[in-house]
């Protein structure tokens, strides 16, 4: 699995129990599976369709860095399908695993549209 992106817990992403808000994490994940498709289907117009069950394995707290996992399951005809893992950068521990996202490609109408894309490309391969 490829981490892609980090982020610092911060006093404003925590729970009363004082550790990650889980809808915070999930809206972190949310953005970075939505970033991710973007840049392998070259298209701005992409929404989440479907989560998997969501597994919270453990938390982070306040000054935590957590890194966000991306991992492509399935090229789908208007779809991609990822699994992501989140863990703490320093301990390596595991915090959340989602085992199927599927992301859908839009066209102008907010109608699914074929992308074409049957493998992961790297931006560097397309200049």
């Amino acid at each position: 699995m490829r981490f892609h992106t980090r982020k610092w817990v911060k006093p404003e992403d925590l729970n009363p129990n004082g550790t990650l808000f889980g809808g915070k994490l999930l809206a972190w994940i949310d953005e970075e599976l939505a970033l991710y498709t973007i840049i392998q289907l070259e298209n701005t117009r992409v929404v989440t369709k479907y989560m998997s069950e969501i597994d919270f394995k453990s938390s982070a707290r306040q000054g935590d860095i957590v890194e966000i996992g991306i991992d492509v399951v399935k090229f789908g005809n208007t779809s991609l399908i990822l699994k992501c893992a989140v863990r703490n950068m320093m301990t390596r521990e595991i915090i959340i695993t989602i085992d199927k996202t599927t992301m859908v490609s839009l066209d102008e109408e907010g109608k699914p549209k074929a992308h074409g894309k049957t493998q992961i490309e790297f931006v560097k391969d397309r200049l």
